[in-house]
């Protein structure tokens, strides 16, 4: 069986229309799709009524927080969008957004780059404005060569463009999912770059908040390390949960979907919305 339960569009920083991404979903065979965008659910509720055979769609969301000193992602699977808690919390996001948008515009035009803002929000039009809107228009103004550049010297972690202090804190994030229904799952664990021990201390930090779940597999990531999660998974009692991580189509991302079959034997997240129609190979 086909999933993925971490992709996004360009109702936040992905290049797919949310009912193109679902197309493209369900003609590569995926049985189970939930979109995740940035602090919004806007790309889910776009399709939520799109009726495709064969594909369960999973309302979901990828919620920035802080924790430890470092921006943490955690996905928000299986929500009610509705929930009033959610709705508020989602509410908070969009400032804080709007918030980190403007210091990362004064912090690029300190280092000479005058205009980026509004630049990102016209790239961004409608969508949740990120990082990667600044990127783009860092490229098409010739003040870099590529995406690598700009998160490499000004976007990146530790650089002048990462700006963290607006998120709220990890365990405000994991109950707004908890509360209004949903798993919340760390997302991308080894992204963070973290020692063996400090992504130890998190995710027991997150199991206390309520944590449920854990990224095993997501976007091009070596065997071993998969290995190394579900070792933590199993350690900390940690449903399993894989996705791409899918934006758009790059040479260093990840296509849409992966196989189940090498994690059916763990507990997994996806289970409680498998059917029958879901259920084929």
């Amino acid at each position: 069986m086909r999933i993925d339960f971490h992709t996004h569009t360009t109702a936040s920083d992905g290049a797919l229309d949310p009912a193109v991404l679902v197309e493209r979903a369900a003609a590569e065979g995926i049985s189970m799709l939930a979109i995740t965008d940035h602090d919004t659910v806007a790309g889910f509720l776009a399709v939520a009524s799109l009726p495709v055979p064969g594909l369960n769609l999973v309302p979901g969301v990828e919620l920035s927080c802080q924790w430890g000193g470092a921006t943490i992602h955690i996905l928000g699977l299986g929500i009610d969008c509705d929930h009033p808690l959610m709705v508020e919390g989602l509410k908070h996001m969009a400032q804080a957004r709007q918030e980190r948008t403007g210091i990362i515009a004064r912090r690029l035009a300190s280092k000479g780059f005058e205009g980026a803002l509004e630049g990102a929000l016209a790239l961004a039009g409608s969508s949740q404005p990120g990082r990667p809107h600044f990127a783009r228009w860092m490229m098409e103004k010739g003040h870099v060569a590529d995406f690598s550049e700009a998160f490499d010297r000004y976007l990146g972690r530790g650089k002048v463009g990462d700006v963290k202090a607006c998120w709220p804190e990890l365990p405000q994030v994991v109950d707004w999912i908890t509360q209004s229904g949903g798993v919340a799952v760390v997302a991308h664990p080894l992204k963070y770059r973290f020692t063996h021990m400090k992504l130890r201390r998190l995710l027991a930090a997150f199991k206390t908040a309520g944590g449920r779940g854990i990224e095993v597999a997501s976007g091009r990531q070596a065997a071993d390390q998969a290995a190394q999660l579900q070792s933590l998974a199993v350690h900390y009692d940690l449903e399993v949960s894989v996705g791409s991580d899918f934006h758009q189509d790059a040479a260093y991302g990840a296509p849409l979907g992966l196989e189940s079959a090498p994690f059916e034997h763990l507990t997994v997240v996806w289970e409680r919305w498998r059917t029958k129609d879901s259920a084929h190979p």
